[in-house]
């Protein structure tokens, strides 16, 4: 009995990083990847299945918004921000089931901060909260 019991936890602890590598990954590609192309393509759908229920965003001007008012806006506003990039400078991941990713987005004529929690729920992670601060106009040069 003690030899399963073993090779049980052993199994587990080899598991472990693996998931911890999964849920690292799937959080890059949700911030780097799918977020800025719901925002690009105004996909609607897949902004709804980023954001939880109780979404709310606090943006530069201090402003708080849900996620109806998000979706609503983006259904209704086209994002062009020339060249986009996202870089995570931030990503810690506790209980398996809560995250905090924050960074830097870098568009051709401005960059930001932003912080977004995320919880995951029946395996998948959905942002609760976000807040963007800093924004800056880039020079031409930059």
């Amino acid at each position: 009995m003690c030899k399963y019991r073993a090779v049980f936890i052993l199994a587990l602890i080899a598991f472990a990083p693996t998931c911890l590598a999964n849920d690292e990954d799937t959080l890059r590609h949700i911030k780097t990847v799918l977020w800025p192309r719901a925002y690009l393509t105004q996909d609607v759908e897949l902004l709804d299945r980023l954001l939880h229920d109780s979404f709310e965003v606090i943006n530069a001007d201090g402003n708080r918004s849900s996620k109806q008012d998000e979706l609503e806006y983006m259904s209704n506003n086209t994002w062009n921000p020339g060249n986009f990039e996202y870089r995570i400078d931030r990503l810690d991941i506790y209980s398996d089931s809560f995250a905090i990713v924050s960074g830097t987005g870098i568009a051709d004529t401005y960059t930001y901060k932003s912080s977004n929690v995320l919880v995951k729920e029946d395996g998948q992670w959905r942002a609760v909260a976000s807040h963007v601060s800093g924004v800056k106009v880039r020079n031409s040069s930059e």
